[in-house]
């Protein structure tokens, strides 16, 4: 190549010149130009992309980094590092290596499939032969063929002009779903596998022998007699041969695979107990037992067994000692002529894989058996058994060609292939996509180890990165085989390369004009689905504007709908919903002009905008602000849908007002603008000459006009009606309200004194009059939204006075609510006696309620429990006396123990909160936020009226019946107290006696129970579902009840659900449960027959004794968990003191574990264990010996490993110390008498057992012992895909 500078008169350069540049021609301070020429004078080309395109920024490829010539090598060619190279880049993927070959990429954890099928393409016998076989179509599918798909491949490897190339089609072919490219396997094993398959797929054809032709040799499993002489022996074949790094027990590898071969077929003298018996001489005599080569294979095949087993630790390890390889390796030293004239020897056959246990079954791997008369590799027999001829010693020389490395653990680790090419004998490396040259060096450093002695833990030092498979060719040039030309392939291959490179050449124009094409977001104002649509517009960059909005037309299925003139593309802000402009007169631009060029991304959205036939579109022009405007009506308190106006940051609001004016029709002198300038921040812009950008206006915004002749407009703008009406506006959401099923009779019977109007006394008959009451209720509660009168209020307050100033009437002090004194349409003006007489039904009998206020907790912690509890069946049977709805007898109501309600809290109450009136909506001492409401549901600052509106919509379910739903628009800033009593109309019981559940996105349900927090956390469509059942006070809390059955294979079931209150004793829940129990888990018990018990997953913990204190010795919380325990004799843990264990005998005679007993310590003493453990037993003290269980109760394990697997008999003198630590009731001891033997088991006594007990202890999810990550086998399937095993994983 030569340099010279192109101008009008160029000039070459001479290279070899000591010039100076300005000397030789280069102007200073201007542009200097370069001509490259070829010293033949032809220009050369820039090389194209022949195979993809640049990245995503549409720069030429030409002005991209590019990733040429060999990896950079720090110690190991083709280690993890080469994935690092600076100038590694998408673009390099898709440009052709400069060494001329193709790589292979990766699927995942594929690199093991890659390094064997490089080096089997880079096999001429192979590849040639792959080539000479032919598909036919109509036999099989080309997606399942295995030789097709690896012709294909090698076809690309061979034609492509990529960088690398895919191998899905490969492992498709081989039946593997996408998992499997997340599986490595060994390359050794894969290699086996592959060519069992190949030869499956090429029966009946001229390739049916082609893997033993190449890869096959044979070998003679012997054993020779040393009295006699006499030699029984039989014939292996093999693929490959496995050497030995380190032999088993020794300390020393072997240093070359010269010895290890020499080791290979070392024969063994069996002597001793490892006598032979001899046929001949009738006894047992001592004998040599050996492998014998007798064919080579013309593809010599040899594994290092890098891969072994530490019995020490139990796992698997890697050895990375040096073992070194010769690049010509001479197989003559490996064939024992005298042996091989054994004077009396007995026949065989081929044993094949039949009797591979009997030919060094540890050595050798699956071979593959043959006829005999059939041998392409070496042949050392001749017809006759005992004349023999050998071959020259030369063609026994064998050539390494392939050297698969592999770095890393055992664990897992990345395979790569050096190989060799025959055709200008230089080696290179296949590592995936990267191809590089390298040297003899580089091969060298693949032996393995350090460069110290190889002493026994020279292997925890040495590299990681060593050869793991060899693969040599028989020098014979009679035989070595070149690489054919494109020019000789065959025509079915010239076929099938002109398919591929059409393939190819498409995919190239396919990614050129996904390169040269806009992909943006287009949205769409849809006339008929009447919302935003969302899509993505990918138009050609020279595509016009006129043609791209045709093409948006039809994506978003306007034909027929409005006409395509009535359409324009503009460009828009989705985030701000601004229209930035419009392209008035560019309807011919090229669209990759108007978008700014082709980009990933754009800072900016298209909008289909849609007119009507009778409008013009309104220009757009940049530098204009959006203005959605609405218009407020205050005579019908209502806010129309915005107008778009487009006005200029510098223009005043005068000018503004005069705008808006024409847009909308309003009188500007009466107007009044407000300016939300963010959430609910409401400005009114009074100032005439101030400008928009002065006031705040942004790209977007949101303004509220109102023109009337009211005086409304003199007043302060906070206390406007328009103010109020905005701020309304503003914090309104909108709720989807779930009603819970249920009939107008047991609506009626569920509260006797329903809250309506007096217009609706004839509701609730049939479900006719039920659907008609409702929708009366919601009638009239709208239209009185805020219509309560001051003489309802009188009366209210009079009737708080009496009911606070009585004594005789307990209940009714304590527990009046202030409810009322809210502003919703659950209460009436003309309705006040009728309130008066629910509020006497519905909370006379409600005293216990107020003595478990509302408990403290959050909707994410609340329990989530669709499912009907004991107190959420029915409201009226549960055994809490403040179920009761309308009991008028005075007094406090007696639990089931006989106390009366007072006393279970009375003693726990804090004196702040003495002679102080606990309701629902104060009861909360932290409720987690400062409430801007006093106890009266009213905002604190001014009691303003919070907005409540309610109308029915009905949800279809599957039956086709619509579910009594409730579509709410509610004031967010309302409690969660005054929105329960503005539901109770609807719901048809009191607050009390309902509770709600807020739904999420993936249908879980929490309940809302923080009675004085607002609804600010719920937003627009939120649902919520309404449940019957007493909704939790403070100092409750929900328990879900499991029953201990500490012999079952299932210890651990479920109950019920029920509710224990702060203060309350164990006794008294007890008590309260033995009805619950009857009713729904049919267990009719004695208060004295069961136990409650800390449950912490499924371990039993600590005995609750009857006179624990909920709160004050036992700690409870929400969801919490409780083991009851049915006792066969009376409860016999009666102090704290005492410690209850479970204990369980183990007997070795029998092999089997007897039933749970509980054991009761008075003391943490062993000595009493042990004991109470002889007491039990009748094992005399002296022999008893106990184990402390292990893992989560009941702390199963197998009968084969208990005996010498726990800590039988610790030298400790109390439980409480390590390595026991039993602290806590529930501990599991196993105890056995020390002089029982252990039952001997047969071989196939034992092997059932541990089935037995695998299945046994699989149920119950327990292990069975350690085993590490179960690998998945390696299988191809020849039928294109995996069937159904139920054996595999």
């Amino acid at each position: 190549m030569r340099c010279g500078l192109s101008a009008v008169h160029q000039a070459p350069l001479d290279q070899a010149s000591e010039m100076s540049l300005v000397l030789s021609g280069f102007e200073a301070g201007k542009r200097n130009f370069l001509q490259l020429t070829d010293k033949d004078g032809e220009q050369p080309q820039i090389a194209s992309d022949e195979s993809g395109t640049a990245d995503s920024s549409g720069l030429e490829d030409s002005s991209q980094d590019r990733f040429i010539g060999p990896l950079p090598r720090d110690g190991t060619v083709g280690c993890s590092s080469d994935y690092s190279s600076p100038s590694y880049s998408y673009s390099s993927i898709l440009n052709k290596s400069d060494t001329g070959y193709v790589g292979l990429v990766n699927q995942a954890m594929t690199c093991y499939l890659n390094s064997l099928l490089q080096t089997l393409f880079m096999t001429p016998e192979f590849r040639n032969a792959l080539y000479n076989w032919e598909f036919e179509e109509s036999e099989e599918d080309p997606v399942n063929s295995i030789p097709y798909q690896l012709q294909r491949l090698f076809v690309l490897l061979q034609t492509s002009k990529k960088r690398a190339i895919e191998t899905t089609d490969v492992t498709r072919s081989f039946g593997w779903d996408s998992s499997e490219a997340w599986q490595q396997h060994d390359v050794q094993e894969l290699c086996r596998v592959m060519f069992d398959a190949l030869e499956q797929k090429w029966k009946q054809t001229e390739q049916a022998d082609l893997i033993n032709q190449l890869y096959q040799g044979k070998l003679k499993d012997y054993v020779r007699c040393l009295e006699c002489g006499y030699e029984s022996w039989r014939i292996d074949t093999y693929l490959d041969i496995p050497l030995v790094i380190r032999p088993f027990g020794a300390s020393q590898a072997f240093g070359s695979v010269e010895e290890a071969l020499q080791a290979f077929i070392q024969p063994e003298t069996l002597d001793g107990p490892n006598q032979y018996f001899c046929e001949r001489c009738k006894k047992k005599c001592d004998a040599r037992k050996g492998l014998r080569f007798l064919h080579f294979p013309y593809l010599l095949t040899l594994q290092l067994k890098r891969f072994d087993f530490d019995y020490t630790t139990m796992h698997r390890i890697k050895l990375n000692d040096r073992m070194t390889f010769p690049e010509e390796l001479d197989m003559s030293p490996f064939i024992d002529v005298e042996d091989e004239k054994s004077p009396q020897t007995e026949s065989c056959t081929d044993s094949g894989a039949e009797n591979e246990g009997s030919c060094h079954s540890d050595q050798m791997s699956n071979d593959f058996s043959t006829d005999d008369a059939v041998d392409e590799g070496i042949c050392l027999d001749n017809t006759s058994s005992t004349e023999r001829v050998l071959k020259p010693k030369s063609s026994l020389t064998f050539e390494l060609f392939s050297v698969m490395v592999h770095s890393g653990s055992a664990a897992g680790g990345h395979y790569y292939a050096c190989i060799k090419s025959f055709s200008d004998s230089q080696w290179y490396s296949f590592n995936d996509q990267h191809v590089s040259k390298i040297t003899q060096d580089d091969i060298r450093k693949t032996y393995g180890g350090s460069s110290g002695s190889r002493g026994y833990y020279s292997s925890a030092f040495a590299s990681s990165t060593n050869a793991y498979m060899l693969m040599y060719r028989l020098k014979d040039p009679s035989r070595n085989a070149k690489f054919l030309e494109v020019e000789d392939f065959p025509e079915h291959i010239k076929r099938l390369m002109q398919r591929e490179k059409e393939s190819e050449e498409q995919e190239k124009r396919q990614r050129e004009i996904e390169r040269n094409t806009c992909k943006i977001k287009l949205f769409c104002m849809h006339p008929v689905k009447m919302m935003m649509v969302e899509n993505k517009l990918e138009v050609h960059k020279d595509k016009t504007l006129r043609e791209a909005t045709e093409m948006a037309y039809k994506l978003m299925d306007l034909e027929g709908v409005v006409p395509l003139d009535c359409c324009r593309l503009v460009k828009y802000d989705e985030f701000h919903e601004y229209l930035e402009r419009s392209y008035e007169g560019e309807e011919d631009m090229p669209m990759g002009l108007l978008l700014g060029g082709v980009k990933s991304s754009y800072m900016f959205d298209l909008l289909l905008e849609i007119r009507r036939p009778d409008q013009v579109f309104q220009p757009y022009k940049p530098g204009e602000v959006m203005v959605k405007v609405h218009v407020v009506d205050l005579k019908s308190e209502s806010i129309a849908a915005p107008v778009s106006v487009r006005a200029y940051l510098n223009q005043t609001i005068t000018e503004f007002k005069q705008l808006i004016a024409q847009a909308t029709g309003l009188c500007a002198e009466t107007m009044r603008v407000v300016l939300e300038r963010c959430y609910n921040d409401l400005r009114l812009l009074y100032v005439p000459n101030k400008t928009l950008k002065a006031e705040g206006f942004f790209r977007s915004n949101k303004v509220f006009v109102e023109s009337s002749d009211s005086t409304d407009h003199q007043a302060v703008f906070t206390d406007s009606v328009l103010w109020k009406l905005l701020d309304r506006h503003g914090n309104t959401i909108r709720l989807f309200v779930s009603l819970p099923e249920q009939s107008p009779g047991s609506l009626a019977n569920r509260t006797s004194c329903p809250k309506a109007s007096a217009d609706s006394e004839d509701s609730l008959e049939g479900a006719k009059g039920s659907r008609k009451s409702v929708e009366t209720i919601l009638e009239e509660s709208t239209e009185k939204l805020k219509n309560l009168s001051l003489q309802q209020q009188q009366q209210q307050q009079q009737q708080h006075q009496q009911q606070s100033s009585s004594t005789s009437d307990s209940q009714k002090s304590s527990e009046h609510s202030d409810f009322e004194h809210i502003e919703s349409p659950a209460q009436e003006p003309d309705a006040a006696s009728q309130s008066s007489q629910t509020e006497n039904c519905t909370r006379a009998a409600s005293d216990t309620e107020n003595q478990f206020p509302s408990e403290d907790r959050s909707d994410s912690d609340a329990n989530n429990d669709r499912s009907t509890s004991s107190v959420d069946s029915d409201i009226l049977s549960s055994s809490h006396s403040s179920d009761t709805l309308c009991n008028a007898d005075s007094g406090p109501l007696p639990l089931a123990n006989g106390l009366d309600s007072h006393s279970i809290t009375s003693s726990r109450r804090s004196k702040a909160h003495e002679g102080k009136k606990e309701t629902w909506d104060t009861a909360e001492e932290d409720s987690g936020t400062d409430s801007e409401y006093d106890e009266n549901g009213k905002r604190k600052a001014d009691s303003q009226y919070l907005y409540f509106k309610a109308e029915p919509y009905s949800q279809e379910d599957g039956s086709g019946e619509g579910q009594k739903c409730l579509l709410v628009h509610v004031d967010k800033r309302i409690t969660l107290a005054a929105f329960k009593q503005n539901l109770e109309p609807f719901v048809g019981v009191p607050s009390t006696q309902f509770k709600v559940f807020r739904v999420y996105a993936n249908n879980q349900e929490f309940e809302s129970v923080r009675l004085n927090e607002t609804l600010s956390s719920f937003s627009d469509d939120n649902k919520i579902t309404i449940r019957l059942g007493r909704a939790l006070k403070k100092g409750e809390y929900r328990v879900k009840v499991y029953q201990l059955l500490v012999n079952d294979p299932e210890p651990c079931k479920f109950l019920l659900d029920t509710v224990f209150a702060k203060g309350m004793t164990v006794r008294q829940s007890k008590e309260e449960l033995l009805p619950q129990l009857k009713d729904q888990c049919k267990l009719d018990l004695s208060i004295d027959r069961f136990r409650l018990r800390k449950k912490t997953w499924k371990n039993p913990g600590t005995v609750f004794l009857d006179y624990h204190v909920y709160e004050e010795d036992i700690n409870i919380s929400s969801n919490w968990e409780v083991f009851l325990e049915v006792l066969e004799e009376s409860e016999r843990m009666k102090s704290m003191s005492q410690l209850a264990v479970l204990t369980r005998r183990w007997c070795p005679a029998q092999m089997k574990l007897e039933a749970f007993r509980e054991v009761v310590l008075e003391s943490s003493s062993v000595e009493e264990l042990k004991e109470k453990l002889s007491e039990l037993s009748g094992i005399p003290l002296e022999n008893l010996e106990f184990a402390k269980g292990r893992g989560t109760f009941p702390c199963d394990i197998s009968v084969l490993e208990i005996h010498q697997d726990l800590d039988w008999n610790p030298k400790v003198s109390t439980l409480n110390v390590w390595p026991l630590y039993i602290c806590d009731d529930g501990a599991v001891i196993f105890y056995r008498d020390s002089t029982e033997e252990l039952m001997e088991l047969s071989e196939e006594e034992r092997n059932e057992l541990m089935k037995k007990e695998s299945s046994r202890l699989l149920k119950t999810g327990h292990r069975v012992s350690y085993s590490p990550r179960k690998e998945k086998a390696l299988k191809i399937y020849l039928d294109g895909g995996p069937t159904k095993d139920p054996g595999q994983d």
